[in-house]
C-alpha cells in the first residue's frame, strides 16, 4: 500500500476517533469497555490453557 494512502487512513481514524470520543463520550466508554472485556478473556483463555498444560 503507498505510503500516501497509510497516512491518510491513519490520521483519518485518529480524527474518527477524536471526534467519536467528543460528540458520543457514551458509545465511546462502552466500546472501550467491550474491547477490555474481549481482551480480559482472551488473557483468560490463554492463561486457562497454559494452566491445563501443566496440570
Amino acid at each position: 500500500m503507498p505510503e500516501l494512502i497509510k497516512k491518510l487512513l491513519f490520521w483519518g481514524f485518529i480524527a474518527f476517533l477524536i471526534y467519536f470520543m467528543a460528540f458520543r463520550p457514551e458509545g465511546a466508554a462502552e466500546m472501550f469497555k467491550a474491547i477490555g472485556a474481549g481482551l480480559v478473556a482472551v488473557f483468560q483463555g490463554f492463561g486457562d490453557f497454559l494452566t491445563g498444560l501443566t496440570a
